[in-house]
């Protein structure tokens, strides 16, 4: 996390920006990304510039041709606030928009760029803070923009963007991403879960920036994301190229929308925490997903989504409403019976309903399964969270107790210890036979055994004498002080 003087000065920026007129976060975010990836350009062609001083030759694909050098973040970063605003306002976000660019999802995103920023000193004031930010440091870049990110959620109406970062760390390190893994987030936001799948592979297999085919893969075919928000895609790709990923598939895509299963059996991992908007039109929904789940339930079509993505033996890691457990449904009973019978249901844990505080309190659960289309389940995993190291009322304030190391800890033993714990315990398995005799319910209340501690109480005569006694002499003290005030 960024701390000291760069958190004071993106904290004072920001106020700036409250203060100037721009008090949507979004929007916020959105013209700092727009700047960030100007500067972004800028370095590009630097790069290209000093490749070809090396090599004698000329730029190969300049990003800014001659006539265009005054467009460049060296260039207008150093002049007088008043022509910086009028050029950024009036040559670069047209220069922006109109980007055919180095063929990166980044220029694709920034076609309907719309310059905000009021006035001169605020402009001025913006650049100067970014200019002072190293780019070539990912480290910096990365927690940089993720604590601009976290400033999303203080307009409770956004919050949905953002899943806790330590609840989508869990996930991908229990699904442990591949160097050769196709990651899919079909409802993106701000690619949190795509960021920590990429440093997760980036730390945990060096080989990927050594090795020039896993490197290709890394950059331009490892992580794809969608989203129907234009803002969102540009704030998820921004987020993914200051994390060090060069050029993620980051599209536009209603994924619940007809056709947007195309991609059936692509993608090796999805990790995902899908909205749960309630309700679709039949007719605005995609005919397979229809086919494979009879409802209007954004919940249920999006885990019929997850397995029409995964190739055979692709995994996911989703976060479901606490209703998709134990709903009564068909469609409900059905996708439950699929994910036990027909593929390999992993594990379920339950997430404390705070998690999502204060934007909602709704209790939510992660699903982890495997794509096989010939079963597999035979237990599955249960785990309860009561804690999560954070405060579960509106202020999430840390605290010391944390069940996710032990949640973590657990799920590798799953197949092994964890078998043999008692139901009463925090973590168990249960037998795929019993869930199948329970109508599919994957509560985890269904099968936690309570322990209820046998209380030894006095026998009731003796404490009605107590209380005789004890009437008694109330109302010998009342006789006493109506003698005193006689």
């Amino acid at each position: 996390m960024v701390t000291g003087e760069l958190k004071s000065k993106i904290d004072r920026v920001w106020d700036a920006f409250w203060s100037g007129g721009i008090s949507n976060p979004l929007e916020v975010i959105e013209q700092i990304t727009y700047l960030l990836f100007l500067r972004r350009l800028d370095d590009i062609q630097i790069g290209k510039e000093n490749r070809a001083r090396r090599t004698k030759q000329p730029v190969e694909k300049p990003v800014f041709l001659p006539d265009q050098e005054h467009l460049r973040w060296s260039r207008f970063k150093d002049v007088e606030p008043g022509v910086m605003h009028r050029t950024v306002s009036e040559k670069v976000f047209p220069f922006l928009r109109e980007l055919g660019g180095d063929g990166s999802t980044y220029s694709e995103h920034m076609r309907d760029a719309r310059f905000t920023i009021p006035t001169p000193a605020l402009l001025a004031r913006v650049v100067d803070m970014l200019d002072d930010v190293p780019m070539a440091d990912r480290d910096t870049n990365g927690d940089l923009y993720e604590y601009m990110l976290s400033k999303i959620a203080t307009a409770g109406t956004n919050g949905q963007f953002r899943t806790p970062r330590h609840i989508i760390q869990l996930m991908v390190e229990m699904t442990a991403p591949q160097p050769d893994d196709e990651i899919c987030d079909p409802a993106c936001g701000t690619a949190g879960f795509l960021v920590a799948a990429s440093e997760y592979v980036r730390d945990r297999h060096p080989s990927v920036m050594t090795d020039d085919k896993q490197r290709r893969h890394y950059h331009r075919s490892m992580f794809h994301g969608y989203d129907f928000d234009s803002t969102m895609l540009r704030i998820g790709s921004m987020n993914m190229l200051l994390h060090g990923v060069e050029q993620p598939d980051i599209r536009y895509r209603d994924s619940l929308s007809e056709g947007a299963s195309a991609e059936a059996g692509l993608f090796s991992l999805v990790l995902a925490n899908p909205p749960f908007a309630g309700s679709l039109d039949y007719e605005s929904t995609s005919k397979d997903l229809q086919r494979m789940v009879k409802t209007k339930k954004t919940e249920l079509l999006f885990l019929a989504l997850f397995l029409r993505l995964l190739k055979s033996g692709g995994r996911a890691a989703v976060i479901v409403p606490d209703g998709v457990l134990f709903g009564s449904s068909k469609a409900h009973k059905e996708l439950r019976r699929t994910l036990v019978e027909d593929q390999k249901l992993d594990g379920v844990v339950k997430l404390p309903s705070g998690v999502f505080k204060p934007y909602a309190g709704v209790s939510t659960a992660i699903l982890f399964f495997t794509k096989t289309e010939s079963g597999g389940t035979d237990h599955v995993w249960f785990y309860d969270v009561q804690a999560d190291g954070f405060s579960l009322d509106d202020k999430r304030n840390p605290i010391e107790a944390n069940d996710l190391p032990d949640v973590l800890a657990r799920w590798a033993e799953r197949d092994g210890a964890e078998r043999a714990r008692a139901r009463a315990e925090r973590s168990f398995c249960v037998p795929k036979d019993e869930i199948a005799n329970n109508g599919y319910d994957l509560s985890l209340n269904r099968y936690k055994e309570v322990v209820h501690e046998e209380v030894e109480h006095r026998p009731p005569l003796e404490i009605l004498a107590d209380l005789e006694k004890l009437e008694g002499e109330i109302q010998q003290g009342l006789k006493d002080l109506k003698a005193m005030l006689s």
